[in-house]
């Protein structure tokens, strides 16, 4: 049985996190349940920091918070001395009502509204990743309108295409994100915005993206776009500050998954960066980066209690738990693959094979197919692995099923991050029928 971050087996055969017994969270704050193990968080934070620090190389890491938003994570993440990266007006108003600074908030999004764009102007962020034509016309309104200067980057699309799910890659030609670098695309932006008096644009930024386990991509993205940026020094005299080059760092999901250590990634970016630098005639621009499954990933751990059980004859045998689809939409989604365990039975042999289905009125709702598990009953406390990044920010109230609790736990210590929603939540916003016929 693999174990992440400080999951361990204690001397009743109960899995702990964090050295907090999981089956005692699940008596004290009920499940569905999602636990975060903050330790592993910020060693994975740490990780790639100092890195950077260590090869002498000037960076921000921004925390990718789609993968996991709520105002403790936010707060967790300037602890660390993280920057930030957000895609919509909600994550950017509950980072700025986290108290994080938003000097090192970048904002990204491939349709963000002038409502959105002017609350990260009043909200004074660190940098706006332009994503389209539109978008330049927005903002320079906002700018003068304002008369308030933003620095920006522009994502490009560099045609790299990373070996991954066809969905969740989005560094190719065909992307709804980012000027194409190849078809003029990312030159006409370039000139609408170099000589603009409110918009300082920084450099370039890309995502190749999503659970990658190799550097080759990053590496030729990198030249690409050092490539662009050399051109762009010679006929404009343009000088890059700034290359993000995304996120997308893969973690193990399951036997099958082999990611790199976060050290190797980013290895591989700078030395990449220095050498087109030197080749180019180039200053060494900053270097940004924007982890967010592999910071939080693998620190989360999803509790359920076993319900029901079915047999189909020589086919398989079902267990149903106690959530699914409407706080893990990504085995539906992306064909997820998760491993788990019966966390109250941790130190039994896994003997059994069992499809993990949700509650949820779907066929399509299972969490596990074939899961090898301990011999399991009604009752039980099943720790499903590595549902922190897009678990609880995709969930649902699909079927109107509330959404689950979020714990913290660190050095023995636990605290609720999110209260689980009750059915008084789910109807706050429903409104009585009132149309008068006839």
């Amino acid at each position: 049985m693999h174990l992440y971050g400080t999951q361990k087996v204690n001397e009743n055969g109960h899995l702990t996190i964090g050295g907090v017994d999981t089956i005692e969270l699940a008596k004290e704050y009920g499940t569905p349940l999602f636990v975060y193990d903050l330790q592993l968080i910020r060693e994975r934070a740490r990780g790639f920091i100092e890195t950077f620090h260590q090869l002498g190389v000037k960076a921000e890491v921004a925390y990718a918070s789609k993968a996991f938003s709520c105002i403790a994570i936010y707060q967790l993440a300037k602890e660390e001395n993280l920057s930030l990266d957000v895609v919509s007006g909600g994550e950017l108003y509950t980072a700025i009502q986290a108290g994080f600074p938003s000097e090192r908030i970048h904002f990204h999004g491939n349709n963000k509204s002038s409502f959105e764009l002017e609350l990260a102007f009043d909200s004074n962020v660190g940098c706006i990743v332009v994503d389209n034509f539109y978008e330049i016309e927005l903002l320079k309104e906002i700018a003068q309108a304002k008369q308030q200067s933003m620095r920006i980057l522009l994502r490009v699309t560099p045609g790299v295409e990373a070996h991954t799910h066809d969905f969740i890659t989005t560094g190719q030609a065909d992307s709804k994100f980012g000027f194409d670098l190849n078809n003029g695309q990312a030159d006409e932006a370039f000139l609408k915005v170099k000589d603009d008096e409110y918009l300082n644009v920084l450099g370039l930024h890309c995502h190749i993206g999503s659970q990658i386990f190799e550097t080759d991509g990053f590496s030729l993205a990198a030249e690409k776009l050092m490539n662009k940026i050399s051109a762009w020094k010679e006929a404009y005299g343009f000088h890059c500050t700034v290359l993000n080059l995304g996120g997308g760092f893969g973690i193990r999901y399951t036997e099958e998954d082999t990611p790199l250590e976060p050290q190797v990634y980013v290895k591989e970016m700078i030395e990449t960066v220095q050498s087109f630098a030197g080749k180019l005639n180039l200053s060494m621009p900053e270097i940004w980066i924007e982890p967010g499954r592999s910071l939080v990933g693998d620190a989360g751990t999803s509790l359920y209690t076993v319900g029901s059980h079915k047999t189909v004859p020589n086919i398989r045998e079902y267990i149903a738990v106690d959530g699914g689809m409407s706080d893990n939409i990504r085995p539906a989604l992306y064909e997820a693959k998760y491993e788990a365990v019966v966390a109250n039975k941790a130190n039994e042999d896994k003997s059994n094979t069992y499809t993990v289905a949700g509650k949820l009125c779907e066929s399509g709702d299972k969490l596990i197919v074939d899961a090898l598990l301990q011999p399991t009953e009604p009752g039980d406390i099943l720790a499903v692995f590595c549902t922190g990044a897009y678990g609880y920010s995709m969930a649902s109230n699909y079927n109107r099923i509330p959404r689950p609790a979020v714990v913290f736990v660190e050095e023995g210590q636990h605290q609720l991050a999110i209260n689980r929603e009750s059915y008084e939540n789910i109807i706050q916003n429903d409104l009585a029928l009132s149309l008068k016929r006839g």
